[in-house]
């Protein structure tokens, strides 16, 4: 099986990441599409029409507006709709409120609603590849990883950075829910790549030896 090819694209006043994975049948899923400006949006167009993508999937890792400011533009090219877990769906709904409250914004693209309310048992398949839904709530309810077994990656949101983890004082947010998340994804392989919703990748085994709050 062919790697997965992996692209980032940093979006947004919160300096968002992105992240476009496809495989060589050239379907692809798009996770945390953050675009707001229009240099952010055209760029991820441009990506996906010169490598002839096929997107399948629209995926947030959790329901805060900085991780969907480019929803609407993604169902405007492509018709899908974003999924993301069921204990997140009311931040899309209410997503005008995020956007005044957080970000100063009067009006914005309006949001879709989700295509899809996904729990732990789901399973999102592209290509020749899958991504298993790993539940870490405590930055938000719906706080989730993706996690692809088969190419050893994790997309973890803003439940762990390097370094770091999440804030937990918005609402839905609890640091001993996140902590206790974040025990069970500790049991992942030490080698496997974390890929956050915010800054630089890095790894299980790094985030074990060196993250404060993982510390046992």
């Amino acid at each position: 099986m062919c790697q997965c090819k992996i692209q980032r694209f940093v979006c947004n006043m919160l300096q968002e990441n992105c992240y476009i994975v496809s495989d060589e049948t050239r379907e692809c899923v798009i996770i945390d599409c953050g675009a707001f400006y229009p240099e952010e949006k055209k760029a991820i167009l441009q990506y996906i029409r010169e490598n002839q993508l096929i997107p399948k999937h629209l995926l947030a890792t959790h329901g805060h507006l900085d991780h969907n400011f480019g929803n609407r533009f993604i169902y405007d090219e492509f018709g899908l709709k974003v999924e993301l877990h069921r204990d997140d769906a009311d931040f899309i709904a209410n997503y005008e409120e995020q956007a005044e409250k957080f970000f100063g914004l009067a009006a914005i693209d309006p949001l879709p609603e989700p295509a899809r309310l996904l729990t732990g048992d789901d399973i999102i398949e592209f290509g020749n590849h899958r991504l298993t839904i790993l539940e870490t709530p405590g930055h938000s309810r719906g706080g989730v990883f993706y996690y692809c077994e088969a190419e050893n990656v994790c997309f973890s949101g803003d439940s762990l950075f390097q370094g770091s983890i999440g804030r937990t004082d918005l609402m839905g947010g609890s640091m001993f829910m996140l902590l206790e998340s974040l025990k069970k994804i500790t049991k992942l392989p030490e080698n496997t790549v974390v890929l956050p919703g915010h800054g630089p990748q890095t790894t299980i085994g790094k985030e074990v030896a060196t993250n404060p709050f993982l510390e046992s």
